[in-house]
């Protein structure tokens, strides 16, 4: 977790610096539905560089949103899960699915009432 006095004086920026990359919105979205593997992730979160995805984890798990259980195997095997906090998160992302499903239908009702 950070400490306080490296945190943004503006709530809006502070959740920014937790998740305004692409790509942790989407780690956060694959989550939601219980645990998943590294490799797992790398399917669902597509286009995304092995070394982009496992530099996104480390810092997520170093905000204290998701877990990061590593299992004594051969070959290892690593399981991400999301903390509390990454779990509170749900009703921003639910915000923006809609708000994405919204501007969708706007756009698909735009393009058939320009033909």
């Amino acid at each position: 977790m950070l400490p306080k006095k490296q945190l943004p004086a503006c709530p809006v920026e502070t959740t920014l610096m937790l998740i305004g990359d692409k790509w942790k919105v989407l780690i956060l979205r694959d989550l939601r539905g219980g645990t998943k593997r590294f490799g797992e992730l790398k399917k669902s979160v597509a286009d995304i560089s092995q070394k982009v995805l496992t530099a996104n984890l480390r810092d997520m798990e170093e905000s204290g949103l998701l877990t990061r259980t590593v299992f004594p195997e051969v070959p290892p095997r690593v399981e991400y899960t999301l903390t509390e906090l990454g779990e509170s998160m749900s009703p921003i992302l639910d915000a923006m699915e809609i708000w994405g499903q919204q501007f969708q239908q706007k756009v698909q009702l735009s393009d058939t009432q320009s033909i």
